[in-house]
């Protein structure tokens, strides 16, 4: 069997994903988790009227949210549905930090918990603590040239 026969024996083979469908889910669930968290926003601004820890609120208050349905199981049933609706930054992050805690939980607290925490999540810190140190390193040399 060549590569093209093989590639057309595959397209035969593989379910074809309802790439409309999937984008339309995602759309909404994203769009519904940002929509709870600007209803927090709202919220919390007007208890508070402070902007820095308005934010800091909404931050904690959607990782919690986050975390707590991962561990009982729910956010995975909505990622399923969703898809990459559920990887809005902030909840997805906070998933994917959590899901990997609570499946090393078995391996101890240190050893499993902790050494494994990052195993997902641990990249794109690296990359975005990488990436921001470059972009400043950049701004501040042309806020000098310029």
């Amino acid at each position: 069997m060549n590569k093209k026969e093989y590639t057309e024996y595959v397209e035969k083979k593989s379910k074809k994903s309802p790439i409309y469908k999937n984008c339309a889910f995602a759309f909404f669930t994203g769009g519904a988790i940002c929509t709870i968290g600007q209803g927090l926003r709202d919220i919390y601004s007007s208890l508070t009227g402070d902007e820095k820890i308005t934010s800091s609120l909404v931050c904690v208050s959607l990782i919690f949210i986050s975390v707590l349905l991962t561990g009982i199981g729910v956010y995975d049933k909505i990622a399923r549905f969703a898809g990459a609706g559920t990887l809005v930054p902030i909840t997805g992050f906070a998933n994917a930090v959590s899901s990997a805690a609570i499946d090393n939980k078995s391996e101890g607290y240190i050893l499993g918990v902790g050494a494994k925490m990052f195993i997902i999540a641990g990249p794109v810190i690296v990359f975005g603590l990488l990436s921001g140190t470059i972009y400043g390193v950049i701004y501040y040399l042309a806020g000098i040239l310029l």
